[in-house]
């Protein structure tokens, strides 16, 4: 596994690491639920930190799955990420442009881990905060040249819908639901066709959003850890984390990583594949549930 990595990085770190020419890789994790009509890639190619390259998770994915995107193999992983320009030297730091501060971002560090490669960071504040910091945006782009890159997924951090199934019964980890509070107890809609909102037996919610301050930084360590034992979350006891396609869910992970958690697993369906396969009694809700 590559050398670990301070999982949050400061803008003004950020821009002095970059000046320096050595082994960082920049890389805008950006990615929009489709209903918000915005096109992550197109605005990358107009407004970027200087010297970044666009991780599109969409690309990055298994495209053999009716699921949107899961984990690819290893493999393809390490073809996209050798295409970057990463080797297992590189410190990867990843943001995005969302107006949270971090929206799909730390999904992609959460790959990042999960593939071997601890070397990897979120710029903590995201693109929202490097602008208000004043530092510079870019709309220029040189491709990076290609290197090679090994990945080695961990499978023990990555969860099955049996897995989920299972755990009801065994409660051999707690699930943690990173969706906003309305569509966990469904009375919110989905963002998602033919989909209902509502929550997975026994898990425990905690909005992904909360984890952030309203300047979207990830709270400190100590307000991280309160928030885990207001919800009834035991940091010591294994934690698998879900929201509605497994990447809000990773603000779940990288908050306990910051409190000192080993490893969080990810529920790579998540609610879209729970809701799919459950059966109405494992659609736990307020509202219209699931009916056959």
């Amino acid at each position: 596994m590559a050398r670990q990595g301070k999982a949050l990085v400061a803008s003004k770190w950020l821009a002095e690491a970059t000046k320096s020419q050595g082994k960082t890789r920049v890389l805008d994790a950006s990615w929009y639920l489709p209903k918000l009509q915005r096109n992550a890639k197109s605005e990358f190619k107009k407004r970027h930190i200087p010297g970044a390259a666009f991780f599109d998770i969409e690309q990055c994915c298994d495209k053999s799955s009716p699921l949107d995107h899961m984990l690819p193999s290893e493999r393809v992983f390490a073809d996209y990420v050798g295409n970057l320009g990463i080797r297992k030297d590189t410190h990867v730091v990843v943001y995005d442009a969302s107006e949270f501060g971090a929206f799909s971002a730390p999904r992609v560090w959460w790959m990042f881990r999960v593939f071997g490669h601890g070397s990897v960071s979120l710029l903590n504040g995201g693109l929202r905060n490097w602008e208000l910091e004043g530092l510079p945006l870019s709309d220029r782009y040189t491709r990076p040249t290609p290197t090679e890159f090994k990945a080695s997924l961990n499978r023990s951090w990555v969860k099955t819908y049996k897995d989920i199934m299972d755990n009801i019964s065994s409660k051999r980890f707690q699930v943690v639901d990173a969706r906003p509070t309305g569509r966990f107890r469904g009375l919110d809609p989905e963002p998602r066709d033919n989909t209902e909102p509502g929550h997975i037996p026994g898990s425990i919610n905690m909005p992904f959003h909360s984890f952030l301050s309203p300047t979207g930084h990830f709270l400190p360590q100590e307000g991280l850890r309160a928030m885990f034992s207001r919800a009834g979350v035991d940091l010591s006891r294994p934690i698998c984390v879900s929201c509605g396609s497994a990447v809000t869910a990773c603000h779940v992970a990288l908050a306990a990583h910051e409190c000192g958690h080993p490893g969080v697993s990810v529920y790579d369906g998540g609610w879209s594949e729970w809701y799919t396969r459950a059966v109405p009694e494992d659609v736990i809700s307020e509202g219209r549930g699931k009916h056959l």
